[in-house]
């Protein structure tokens, strides 16, 4: 298995690689968990492996915090996500997921880029971003940058739109006004790391002062071809009381969130398993 390996470490130098390597068998990357596996079952010929873990451009490696929104570098690690006392505070929904993800180890490598380009159908961090109703920052190679919401960047399992020669910059969260009162992520599988999610829910919802609900963002991850976002149950809780949800109305949005599903049979659960986990989670909730 024979490939070459280029390592830009400022954003020209990337940009002069992407120019460079048009039409070339190219994998881009940082902490690369699933290269060899990936090339083990491929066998590619002739790859140009573009390392992007020695850039050190801001835009791709920190945590930028603002008032309206804050920017997360597609090179972050997962661990430096758990550690950021800021995310942890405002956003524990995609904390609680990248805490369940993998092991310590892969933790300090695996990035959130990464985690979101593979398009996983039970990418745990995917679903947590759905869920905050993030967008993505792409970058071509003449320094171009366009803006793609989460719904129509995953197009299907290990399927994006990004074009050849583009790469993931970073991730867009916009800061919702109110105060967090429920945010969390449900995993159900065989174990809580080191094994894909049967299914995955994560939930952010904001309430006001008067505790009615502002703003909700509920996705659902292993239950259909992407993380699906669940539009219909998280309009359902808008004005609302958080504290005060009549029984009837929870199990209105448990089945939105069920309806939102297109599950399979597969070697983990089956279809019918996954939808009934599904509705039982989001009734969890409340």
């Amino acid at each position: 298995m024979d490939f070459e390996i280029i390592s830009p470490a400022t954003c020209k130098e990337l940009k002069q690689m992407l120019i460079n390597n048009q039409g070339k068998n190219i994998r881009i990357g940082a902490g690369f968990t699933d290269l060899i596996i990936d090339m083990r079952k491929n066998n590619p010929v002739d790859l140009t492996v573009i390392n992007l873990s020695q850039l050190k451009e801001k835009e791709f490696t920190t945590v930028q915090t603002g008032e309206n929104e804050i920017r997360i570098g597609a090179l972050t690690t997962t661990a430096a996500i758990i550690k950021n006392a800021y995310l942890t505070e405002h956003f524990p929904v995609l904390t609680e997921a990248a805490s369940g993800l993998a092991s310590g180890q892969i933790r300090e490598v695996a990035t959130i880029g990464g985690n979101v380009c593979q398009a996983s159908p039970s990418g745990d961090l995917s679903c947590a971003i759905a869920s905050l109703k993030a967008c993505f920052e792409i970058m071509d190679m003449n320094g171009n940058i366009r803006t793609e919401a989460l719904t129509d960047f995953f197009k299907g399992p290990g399927k994006t739109n990004l074009c050849k020669n583009e790469v993931l910059r970073s991730i867009v969260i916009p800061v919702n006004k109110g105060k967090i009162n429920k945010s969390g992520f449900i995993k159900i599988g065989k174990r809580a790391s080191m094994e894909c999610s049967v299914v995955s829910l994560a939930y952010h919802i904001l309430a006001g002062p008067d505790d009615t609900i502002v703003s909700a963002g509920i996705a659902c991850g292993a239950v259909a071809p992407t993380v699906v976002f669940c539009d219909k149950a998280a309009a359902l809780l808008t004005g609302k009381k958080i504290n005060n949800i009549p029984y009837g109305v929870i199990e209105q949005f448990a089945a939105l969130v069920q309806q939102a599903a297109s599950p399979i049979d597969d070697i983990r659960a089956s279809a019918w398993y996954r939808k009934e986990v599904l509705f039982n989670s989001a009734k969890s909730i409340f």
